[in-house]
This record gives structure tokens, sequence and C-alpha cells, in this order.
């Protein structure tokens, strides 16, 4: 288990402060990016034609400590049902509650949680100094029932240290974040499956862990020899050391999908940019180069954690995207939203003639699963 309050306690404690502004100055940056998110959905549903369900709300502007417990309490969401069924799968009080019997079971259980949560929590402050926004898919439940499913949040500090280091026009750069992120939430409100879709491929991921202590070894050491390959340069990573063979084919379907996502909202804010972003190829320039930079530890922790995977689908998901747009038009493009079954492969995500030819070429869509 996971000790959240420990992984929100470390995280806060951890991350770094953001840049120095007035009070004033962050007033006017919080309401800034909450009109200029209102902006970017508009555009977003009129240049994609995404427009079921949209949440009208502005975007929910935090500060990196806020970013931490968001994500923490979406973490809960998902996850503490799926650690209920690995207790129940393992057995009752768990591996370490077996086998330390009693109130040293108990004792040993408790202290391992505290240490997870440590270790959760200084990931996310890592993190919280360098994520620009996100679309929350998982909140806590709300007992009215009239609150959205989902939500869009944006980083303030962040937004504003970016566009510090890249030296660009603040209007232009965070209205071009607005448009990428609202890209986000016009997918998942708009695409009445796709939320289920992806939370059921992450319950089967984690389902899939091995409970065998022998092959728990196997993925410690998998993760040793991934840390030590990032730290001579290598593409190991975290994420690939600890999986089953099993789990590697649902990440295969999770990866995707997510790759489809942010690529799409990669295109959609250089697509709409010339129009209401002028600055905007100076900002795509200067900020790939930041993608790509950074010290040796932060490169050494962005393979660790996966983090230049997420760039890697960025361009792919970006490239099939454009590809598929300027050979069939908008509106086929926008059967990759019809079900599971339209969804491009991996495979097709790098040919995208394949899912042109497999979903657009055919008379009728692939039935729904």
């Amino acid at each position: 288990m996971i000790d959240w309050n420990v992984a929100v306690q470390t995280g806060t404690r951890l991350v770094r402060s953001g840049p120095q502004v007035s009070p004033t100055e962050a007033r006017q940056v919080v309401a800034e990016l909450r009109d200029l998110s209102r902006t970017a959905q508009g555009h977003v549903r009129e240049f994609t034609g995404m427009d079921g369900g949209l949440d009208p709300s502005p975007a929910k502007v935090v500060d990196r400590p806020g970013w931490i417990k968001a994500n923490v309490d979406g973490f809960r969401v998902v996850l503490e049902p799926l650690m209920e069924q690995l207790q129940e799968r393992r057995g009752g009080g768990g591996m370490l509650g077996g086998i330390g019997g009693g109130a040293g079971g108990a004792v040993i259980q408790a202290v391992g949680s505290r240490v997870t949560g440590a270790q959760v929590g200084a990931i996310l402050a890592y993190m919280a100094s360098r994520v620009l926004g996100q679309y929350e898919l998982f909140l806590p439940p709300d007992p009215t029932g009239r609150a959205p499913t989902g939500r869009l949040t944006l980083v303030a500090p962040n937004i504003v240290h970016a566009e510090q280091e890249l030296d660009v026009d603040t209007r232009d750069f965070r209205l071009w974040v607005c448009l990428h992120e609202e890209t986000h939430r016009a997918q998942f409100a708009s695409v009445s499956w796709l939320r289920a879709y992806v939370q059921d491929q992450m319950t089967a991921f984690l389902l899939a862990a091995d409970l065998d202590p022998g092959a728990l070894l196997n993925r410690l050491r998998d993760v040793g020899e991934a840390v030590a390959d990032a730290v001579r340069g290598g593409e190991g990573n975290l994420i690939d050391a600890i999986q089953t063979p099993e789990q590697r084919e649902i990440l295969d379907r999770l990866t995707a999908v997510m790759t489809l996502a942010e690529g799409h909202g990669d295109y959609v804010m250089d697509a709409v940019g010339p129009e209401v972003v002028p600055s905007v190829a100076d900002i795509r320039a200067k900020f790939q180069h930041r993608r790509e930079g950074g010290s040796g530890v932060d490169r050494v922790m962005r393979r660790l954690l996966g983090l230049d995977l997420k760039m890697k689908q960025y361009a792919e998901g970006s490239q099939f995207v454009r590809t598929v747009i300027e050979q069939v038009g908008m509106e086929q493009f926008n059967r990759v939203w019809t079900s599971p079954n339209t969804l491009p492969t991996h495979a097709e995500i790098k040919d995208p003639a394949l899912w042109i030819g497999r979903v657009v070429g055919k008379p009728e869509l692939p039935p729904a699963e």
C-alpha cells in the first residue's frame, strides 16, 4: 500500500519554489490563464469539430504543491480499489503481512507504505516543476453529481518559468499552451468511451503485475539494470524494467492511445496557432529546443521516468495526425474517435497509410468490441 499523506508531505517539501513574482503579478497570471483557457476552448472546438459535452468552465490554475495534491487525489481514485484486489489475490494481509505475521507484519507493512509514499512524493516533486498543464481524468467522486468527470489544470509557476526562460511573448505562449491542454479536454469530453477505455487498460496493466517472489526479484534486477543503462546514456527506463510480458501488450495499447492524444494536442496547438498566436513559429522552435535540453542529471531522470518516450509520443503522434488530415481531411480523421477498434495501433502510428486503409478506406467502420 501507499501512504498518500506521506506522498503529499514529501512532494510539497521537496518541490522547488517557482519564479519570484509579486502577489499582484500572480493574480494577473491566474486571471489571464483562466480567460485564455476559455478562448482556446472556442478555437479548439471550431478547428477540430469536437464539441460534445464540453465543460464551459475555465481551467483550474494551481501552483506546484497544488499540482502534487491533485495528482495524489487522482492516484487514490485509480489505485486504492486495485490495491484491495491485489491484497485479496495475495491472500489477505499482503506479502509483507503474511511473512511477518500478526502485529509485526502490520508494522512492517505500515513502514513499507510510508517508504513507498515518500518515493511517490519524490517523483511528483520532480514532475511538479516541469508540467505546464494536464487534463485530470480521475477525480474524487462529487457527492452532488454535478461536477464534471474531468478537470483541466494549468500550473501557473511553470508556465511563467518557461516563458521567461524561452524569452517569448507571454500572452502568445499562454494561449499556445491552453490550445494543447484544451484539446485534451475536448478529446475526453467529446468521446464518451475514451475515459473508460484508458482506465480499463490501466486497471488491466496493474492487475497483471507479478505476485510471485521470484518474479518480483527478477523485476528488481531489471530495475537496477535500467538505472545503470540510463546513467550511461542508454534508453533504459523504469517503466520497461518492471513490466511482465502481459503488461507489455497492455502498455502497447495504452501507449498508442496516449500517443494519439498527445500528438493531436501538439498538432492542434500549432495548426490553430498562426491565426491566433502570431509568434507560434518562434515559440515552437524554442520550446522544442527546451524539451531536448537540460542538465546531465535531468536527462537521466527523464530517461528513467520514461519522459523521453513521452517526447517521442508528441513527435510520432503529431506526424500521424498531420499526415492523416492532409490526406483525408479532418472529418475523416475524426473517425479515429469512433470506438477502441478505430484507434491506431503502434504500427499504424508509424505508417498512417495502414490506418487510413483499415478505417477510412472501408465502407463500414470496424465494429466496437
